[in-house]
């Protein structure tokens, strides 16, 4: 598997935005969808990272930062076919790695409070954040979770993220 800055370019990127979108909008209302449409993943304070294993797609997350310190996880999709095996967890911890590097400190996120986000909560609370109240522009909403992990007392992420499609656990090609 290889991780990539991604310019958001390939059809096969796109697809799995607009399927991030569709569920989004098809579990909350549109006044509680925080995701980002393509356009606006494109803006200069975003980095926009891919998981692949050859020309598959296996994911993507995206790190918008807010200032120096400040850091947001957004856009945290995996494949449907590659659940469950680990790319998620590979893409977060590039993505602290990443962050850690350009400064950022302090990383948060918005997800559902909803059953569809299970998973995702669960992969977060195991990676190391915690709830937290609403920050940057969000405002109190009942569909939403917000998490936070700082990034200077956090365990040490520096460990090199999986390449080997080998290594990740589950994954064949």
């Amino acid at each position: 598997m290889k991780i990539i800055l991604d310019p958001l370019e390939s059809p096969a990127v796109v697809a799995l935005l607009e399927d991030h979108l569709a569920d989004m909008y098809a579990t909350s209302p549109p006044e509680s969808v925080h995701a980002l449409d393509i356009t606006k993943l494109k803006a200069p304070d975003i980095h926009f990272w891919t998981a692949w294993q050859d020309d598959v797609l296996l994911g993507c997350i995206a790190l918008k930062q807010h200032s120096a310190e400040l850091g947001e996880i957004k856009s945290m999709r995996t494949a449907p076919t590659a659940r469950g095996k680990g790319i998620g967890r590979a893409l977060l911890l590039h993505l602290e790695q990443q962050a850690a590097k350009l400064g950022i400190k302090q990383l948060y996120l918005e997800t559902g409070s909803m059953a569809f986000f299970i998973p995702a909560r669960s992969l977060y609370e195991s990676a190391g954040f915690v709830h937290c109240g609403p920050f940057a522009d969000y405002t109190e909403d009942p569909l939403s979770t917000y998490m936070m992990k700082d990034l200077q007392t956090a365990p040490d992420t520096t460990e090199p993220v999986q390449t080997e499609p080998s290594q990740v656990a589950g994954y064949s090609s």
